[in-house]
């Protein structure tokens, strides 16, 4: 078979994207974050923590860091929050206020946990209230009030005197909202910014591999998400279809770029999504170019020569999309990383094999 339709379909995809391995290799002075005004949630007790009343404050607190300990969070909470309640001048008052927040969180009771940090925002200072405003954003994301979470990270980031690790924190997890939210553009920006905090600060500051790994991965994300949304008109002209390829290839190349940092970052958790998202995309990518509709015009000769040619080509898709999932497979039994992401690499490899298994001559159906 002759002619330019014979090899359009992957002339313009970057050499880069069909060769090699997939392999994991400050802001001015603002106002500090907003506080709402929330009512406290009132205190419930569980028959069996009906030991908790008449309990002092002194009590209270070691029943509710041991409960903490022993993975019992409703307990911790509602001996926290006795405290809260109960003991207004306790010196423990502080520590059982986050607390309470956090043992809620661990609940994903995320309206009693919000109460908390808020209240704990309103009545102290310091570093401590720093954090239950991270917190507090947390819990306006998992409501769906991406707006509020925004605001608090939007002047997190931007305080006066917060670390260079905390300030990283601020700006990933607003670039986490941000796309969320269906803002690509802020959300790149913010992610971005909070790389080159971290490349500014890591030599004076010890940084854990999960921040930039999680700033990585997102910022994949970022690019995943413009990728997909590419439309493709496989029916279109060979120059559109040049010009889409060579888009969706570079989107993907800057994508797979960011998870293979995030992995070799040394997250477990990133890491593995991170690998198995490169995976993804190569696989999305097959699939919408195998699509592509049959030249007019051809017999029945020609049309099996042309899927066979397709196949040819495609094929190396398919096969990095394997080595991807394979390797998100091996990390994840590596660092005992059991997640969706896992789950997601180990069903798609074993699809992806037999599509492998299944091809003849004239290429998969």
């Amino acid at each position: 078979m002759t002619g330019p339709r014979r090899s359009l379909l992957l002339a313009a995809l970057p050499a880069a994207l069909l060769a090699g391995c997939v392999t994991a290799g400050a802001p001015g002075a603002r106002p500090a974050p907003p506080v709402l005004e929330l009512p406290p949630e009132p205190v419930e007790v569980r028959k069996g923590d009906l030991d908790l009343v008449g309990r002092n404050d002194e009590e209270l607190f070691a029943l509710g860091l041991s409960a903490s300990q022993a993975g019992d969070a409703r307990r911790a909470a509602a001996a926290f929050e006795q405290i809260v309640d109960r003991f207004p001048a306790s010196r423990h008052r502080a520590a059982a206020l986050l607390d309470a927040g956090l043992a809620r969180e661990r609940l994903q009771e995320w309206r009693a946990a919000l109460a908390s940090f808020a209240r704990f925002r309103r009545e102290y200072a310091g570093p401590d209230a720093d954090q239950a405003a991270f917190h507090e954003a947390l819990c306006h994301e998992r409501l769906g009030e991406r707006a509020e979470a925004r605001a608090l990270l939007d002047a997190l980031a931007g305080k006066e005197g917060l670390s260079p690790l905390d300030r990283m924190r601020a700006l990933t997890e607003r670039g986490v909202v941000e796309l969320e939210s269906g803002d690509g553009e802020a959300a790149e920006r913010s992610l971005l910014l909070a790389l080159s905090t971290w490349h500014g600060a890591a030599e004076a500051e010890r940084f854990d591999d999960e921040a930039p790994a999680k700033a990585h991965f997102w910022l994949g994300e970022v690019y995943r998400s413009w990728f997909a949304a590419l439309p493709l008109d496989l029916s279109a002209g060979e120059a559109e279809q040049a010009e889409a390829l060579e888009r969706e290839s570079q989107l993907l190349l800057r994508a797979q770029g960011h998870y293979l940092r995030a992995a070799r970052r040394g997250s477990p958790a990133f890491g593995v999504a991170g690998i198995a998202r490169v995976g993804e995309m190569y696989e999305s990518l097959y699939r919408r170019l195998a699509g592509a509709p049959l030249p007019p015009g051809l017999d029945a000769e020609e049309a099996a020569a042309w899927r066979h040619e397709l196949w040819r080509r495609l094929e190396v898709l398919v096969r990095k999309a394997i080595q991807a999932y394979e390797g998100a497979l091996t990390a994840a039994r590596a660092r005992g990383v059991d997640n969706r992401f896992s789950e997601d690499a180990e069903r798609s490899l074993e699809r992806l094999k037999r599509l492998l298994l299944s091809a003849d001559a004239a290429g998969p159906s």
